[in-house]
C-alpha cells in the first residue's frame, strides 16, 4: 500500500473531536461492524463516485484519507450507501444557469461540449483568467489543493507530523528572490493574471454550502479538512517543477557508483552521451554520499516516495505542409507522466480580447501549455538539460553554522520556518542556506547543498506559456522562448502560414565541469551565467520537411557547453523519423488520421534488433520459442503471443547482462540497464562482459536466457504459446486511494486493470514497472491541424473532471485505451453548435 508512515496519535478526527466507541456507547464490535459498513457505502459509487482522489500523481491521498476513516464515522446510518451517494450528488458543481459571482466585471460565458471541454469567453482578461480559475476549481479543486499544499510545504496540517520533512524540503526550495522580476520574466502582465486567476479561485472556494451553491467536494468531506484560500504566489510553486530536473538525484548515484568502482569503470556503466569520463575533484569524499538523502525532495506531481525520476517521456512532431494532403502543417504532441487519476492535465479554451488559445494545463495553473491559438500551435518533450549542482560544503567543526569557502569561514544563513501540524503542537525548523542554495543534508562535518535554476527569477514551471498562448508568428515564439526556463522544453511549432520549427529551450547554467557528479563548495566549481537562448538548439523550416522529438539527445556532438549528458533512448524518435521519411520519399501525403495511428504506434525497434541477433544465435535450427520470434513482426500488440515472449526475455536478458558488466556489490546501486546498453553489449559482445570467446559466449546468453523466458511465460500463461498475449500481463489501471482499505476495496474503486500494448520503447510509450504494470505514458494527446482548427484531434485520460459521479470523470478512458480521439472544437460556429452546457457567471456586489 501507497502511504505515510502515520503517527499512532494522529489517528483520529482531523477535526479534533477524537472518537471512542466506548464513551460514546457504542460496543467495539458495532464500531467494527461500522467501519466495515463505510467500505460498503463507498463502493456503491464504484467506478463512478470518488475515485479523483488521485493514487498515481497525488497518492498522499491515500495516508489522508485513510488516518481520518478508520476513526471518523461518516453520516451512513440507517439509509447507508444513499447517504453517501447523496452527499457526492450534493458536491457536484452546478455547469448550467446563471450564477452570481463576487469578483467578477461582466458576464462570463462557459460552454461545456459533450466531453465536458469548458470554452470560457469573457469581456476582457481579469475575467477571462477569474473564470478560469472558478471553473478549474469545480472540477479539480481536491487535486489543486493538494498541489498547492505541497509546493507551500503545508502537508503537516492535513497529514501530520509524518509529511513534516516533505515540507520542509518544499520550504527550502522556495522562490527567494526579487517578485518583480519573478512576475514580469513570464510577461509583463503576469501578475495581474496570477491574481484574477486565484481570486476565481477562491470565489468558489466561498460558493460551497452557500444556500445556492453546491457542497463541499466529497474529497474534502472523506479527508476532514477544507480547501484553503489561494494566493497568486501558490501559482510560483517550485516542486511542480522540480520533478522535472532530476540531475541532483543521478549526481549522488554516480558518487556512489565511483566510491565503489572508481571513475573509469563507473563512467564505462553509464549511458553517458556524448561519450564522458566522470571527473571526481580531487580529494572530495564521496562515501556516503546517495540518492536516499533526497528521498523527502520530490516534486508536487509524485508520490510521498522518492522513485528516480529519470527523464520523462514526451513524443512530439510538426509536419510541414508540402508533406500533407491539406498542404498546411500538422502537429502532433503527447506529453508522458505519471498515469494518475485525476489526469494530470486540464483542457480549456480561453477567449476574451488579446486571447484565443486552446488546449491543456495543469488545473493550478492559468493559460494553455500546450496547444494552439489562432495562428500558431505548439508541444513539448522534455530537453535533458542538467539545471542542478550539488556542492559538499565543509563544515567548522568549531561551529557548525560556518562553512569553508575561497576567502575563508562564511556563516550559513538561517530562516526560522514555523510548522502547523495536525492534531499536535506546531514546531520551529531552521532552514540553513549557503551561497549555492538551500542545505538538504548534513552529517556535522559536511553539507549538501543544491544551486539550481529554480533560485532563478522566471522558473515556476510552464507560467512562460503566458506569452506564448499569444504568440502570432515564428519571431513572437522565439521571443517566448527566452522566458521559458524551467521545465526545459523541445517545442515544436506550426503555423497557418505554412512554418514548422523546432525550439529546445530552458535556463542552462554554463560550467567548466562536467556537472555529473557532487563538487566542493571552496569556489572552484562556480557557473558562469547561462548559455544565451539563442545558442540552444532550433530550427525553422529544416529541409527535411519535419521536425520530430522524443526527449533523445538534441545538441551536436562538438556543442560547445556542457549542458547534459542523459537523455532517452532514441528509438521512439527513430522510429517517428523513419514514419515521416518514408512518407516523404514515397510522396504519400500525411493525414489527421495518419498522425492518430503514430502516436499509437507500437512497432518496437530494440524488438527488431534483437530478433535478428537471435536469428545467428539460433543458425539453422532454432528453438519453438525462437521460431516464434522470427516470424514476428515486432509490433508490441495486446494479444500477440511473440510480444508477451519478447518482454519477458528482455527482463531476462537485463538481469544476465547487469550480473556480467556490473560488480555483486554495486547492483543494489545501479539495478537495471537501459535497453540501449544491454543492446550494445549483445551487438558488440566484449570481453570484459562475455569472457575469452565473446561472440560464442553471446551466442549462448541468447538462446539460454530465451529458454528460461518461454519456462517463465509458460508458468504464467500456460503451457500453448498460442494463448500466451503481452496484454494478460502489461496491464494498467488507474487506482482509487482507498483501495488499500481491505481486501474488498481494489475491486470496488479501481477501474481496471485494461489491457495494454507497448512499451517505453515504442511510439505509443507505456512505461511499466518490475510487474509490467504500465505507471507513466501519454493521458494526453494532441493532433492540431492548422488547415482547419475544427479538424484538430485530442484526448485526456480518464476524463476532464475530478468531481465523483460527474458523466465527465473517466468518459474518456475507452477512448484513450483505444487510441481513438474526440473533436477539439475551436470555431465560434462549432463550440456553439457542439455546446451540451452553458454557465452563465455574473457579477455580483461584495458583501
Amino acid at each position: 500500500m501507497d502511504s505515510l508512515e502515520l503517527d499512532e496519535r494522529i489517528m483520529e478526527p482531523i477535526d479534533g473531536a477524537s472518537f471512542n466507541a466506548a464513551e460514546a456507547g457504542e460496543s467495539p464490535a458495532k464500531h467494527a461492524r461500522s467501519h466495515r459498513f463505510c467500505s460498503y457505502a463507498i463502493s456503491a459509487l464504484r467506478s463512478r463516485s470518488i475515485r479523483q482522489l488521485n493514487r498515481g500523481t497525488f497518492g498522499i491521498c491515500l495516508s489522508l484519507v485513510l488516518s481520518v476513516i478508520v476513526s471518523f464515522p461518516l453520516s451512513l446510518g440507517a439509509d447507508g450507501p444513499p447517504t453517501l451517494v447523496a452527499q457526492a450528488k450534493a458536491a457536484l458543481a452546478v455547469t448550467s444557469g446563471h450564477v452570481k459571482v463576487a469578483g467578477l466585471r461582466g458576464p462570463v460565458r462557459v460552454l461545456r461540449d459533450r466531453w465536458g471541454l469548458a470554452h470560457i469567453s469573457a469581456l476582457n482578461q481579469h475575467d477571462l483568467f477569474f473564470a478560469q480559475g472558478f471553473v478549474a476549481a469545480q472540477d479539480r479543486l481536491f487535486q489543486m489543493e493538494l498541489w498547492k499544499r505541497s509546493g507551500e510545504g503545508r502537508l503537516t496540517e492535513v497529514l501530520g507530523p509524518s509529511a513534516l520533512n516533505r515540507d520542509v524540503s518544499a520550504r527550502l526550495l522556495r522562490y527567494r528572490g526579487d517578485m518583480q522580476a519573478e512576475y514580469e520574466s513570464y510577461s509583463p502582465d503576469t501578475k495581474e493574471i496570477l491574481e484574477a486567476f486565484t481570486a476565481g479561485i477562491n470565489a468558489y472556494i466561498a460558493s460551497l454550502n452557500a444556500s445556492d451553491g453546491p457542497g463541499v467536494p466529497l474529497e474534502f468531506q472523506l479527508a476532514g479538512f477544507r480547501p484553503s484560500p489561494w494566493n497568486p504566489e501558490d501559482c510560483l510553486n517550485r516542486m511542480a517543477a522540480y520533478s522535472m530536473t532530476g540531475n541532483a538525484w543521478s549526481e549522488l548515484l554516480d558518487a556512489q557508483l565511483v566510491s565503489q568502482l572508481g571513475a573509469k569503470q563507473a563512467s564505462e556503466l553509464l549511458d553517458f552521451d556524448p561519450r564522458v569520463s566522470l571527473d571526481p575533484a580531487p580529494d572530495l569524499d564521496l562515501t556516503g554520499l546517495s540518492p536516499e538523502l533526497l528521498k523527502n525532495l520530490v516534486g508536487s506531481d509524485t508520490r510521498i516516495e522518492f522513485p528516480h525520476p529519470g527523464i520523462v517521456g514526451s513524443n512530439n512532431w510538426a509536419v510541414s505542409g508540402a508533406l500533407t494532403r491539406s498542404g498546411k502543417p500538422l502537429l502532433a504532441n503527447d506529453p508522458h507522466r505519471v498515469i494518475a487519476e485525476p489526469s494530470l492535465r486540464y483542457m480549456v479554451h480561453l477567449k476574451a480580447p488579446g486571447w484565443d488559445v486552446i488546449g491543456a494545463g495543469e488545473p493550478g495553473l492559468p493559460g494553455v501549455a500546450l496547444g494552439h491559438n489562432q495562428y500558431i500551435a505548439w508541444g513539448f518533450t522534455i530537453f535533458g538539460l542538467d539545471q542542478h549542482d550539488l556542492y559538499v560544503e565543509t563544515l567548522n567543526p568549531a561551529d557548525r553554522l560556518q562553512y569553508k569557502t575561497s576567502s575563508g569561514w562564511e556563516r550559513m544563513r538561517v530562516e526560522h520556518e514555523r510548522f502547523v501540524i495536525r492534531d499536535h503542537d506546531s514546531v520551529q525548523v531552521d532552514l540553513k542556506f549557503t551561497r549555492h542554495g538551500p542545505v538538504l543534508w548534513e552529517d556535522g562535518k559536511r553539507a549538501l547543498a543544491l544551486r539550481w535554476v529554480g533560485s532563478e527569477p522566471g522558473t515556476a514551471g510552464y507560467l512562460a506559456s503566458l506569452a506564448l498562448d499569444r504568440a502570432r508568428n515564428w519571431t513572437d515564439f522565439e521571443a517566448a522562448m527566452a522566458r521559458w526556463k524551467l521545465p526545459s522544453e523541445n517545442i515544436v511549432y506550426a503555423d497557418t502560414q505554412g512554418n514548422i520549427g523546432e525550439y529546445s529551450t530552458g535556463l542552462a547554467p554554463i560550467r567548466s565541469w562536467t556537472g555529473l557528479l557532487p563538487v566542493p563548495g571552496d569556489g572552484n566549481y562556480e557557473w558562469s551565467g547561462f548559455v544565451p537562448n539563442q545558442a540552444l538548439p532550433h530550427s525553422f523550416n529544416p529541409p527535411a520537411g519535419f521536425v520530430a522529438t522524443a526527449n533523445h539527445k538534441m545538441i551536436p556532438d562538438d556543442y560547445p557547453y556542457a549542458v547534459g549528458y542523459e537523455w532517452a533512448s532514441p528509438y521512439r524518435f527513430r522510429r517517428i523519423s523513419d514514419v515521416l521519411s518514408q512518407a516523404r520519399d514515397r510522396g504519400r501525403k500525411l493525414t489527421v488520421q495518419d498522425m492518430e495511428m503514430l502516436q499509437t504506434d507500437v512497432l518496437s525497434l530494440p524488438a527488431l534488433e534483437l530478433t535478428n541477433l537471435l536469428r545467428t544465435a539460433s543458425g539453422a535450427r532454432p528453438s519453438t520459442a525462437a521460431k516464434l520470434l522470427l516470424r514476428w513482426d515486432g509490433m508490441l500488440m495486446r494479444n500477440s503471443p511473440a510480444a508477451a515472449l519478447y518482454e519477458v526475455w528482455l527482463k531476462e536478458l537485463r538481469t544476465t547482462v547487469l550480473d556480467r558488466a556490473v560488480p555483486q556489490t554495486s547492483r543494489q546501486i545501479l539495478r537495471e540497464l537501459p535497453t540501449s546498453f544491454v543492446l550494445a553489449q549483445l551487438s558488440n559482445p566484449t570481453t570484459t562482459v562475455f569472457g575469452a570467446n565473446p561472440a560464442i559466449e553471446r551466442d549462448r546468453v541468447i538462446l539460454e536466457t530465451l529458454e528460461r523466458a518461454a519456462s517463465e511465460l509458460t508458468k504464467l500463461q500456460g503451457p500453448d504459446p498460442g494463448n500466451w498475449a503481452w496484454g494478460r500481463l502489461h496491464t494498467v489501471r488507474f487506482r482509487h486511494p482507498l483501495d488499500g482499505l481491505d481486501s474488498r476495496a481494489e475491486s470496488l474503486f479501481d477501474s481496471g486493470p485494461l489491457s495494454r500494448p507497448g512499451d517505453e520503447n515504442t511510439v505509443n510509450a507505456t512505461g511499466f514497472s518490475g510487474s509490467f504494470e504500465q505507471v507513466s505514458g501519454a493521458s494526453y494527446r494532441e493532433i492540431l491541424d492548422t488547415s482547419d482548427w475544427d479538424q484538430s484531434r485530442v484526448v485526456n485520460a480518464p476524463g476532464q473532471s475530478g468531481q465523483p459521479l460527474s458523466p465527465h470523470y473517466s468518459d474518456l478512458l475507452s477512448l484513450w485505451d483505444d487510441g481513438r480521439y474526440l473533436p477539439l472544437f475551436y470555431t465560434e460556429q462549432s463550440v456553439h453548435r457542439e455546446a451540451v452546457q452553458t454557465l452563465v457567471l455574473e457579477p455580483s456586489q461584495q458583501r
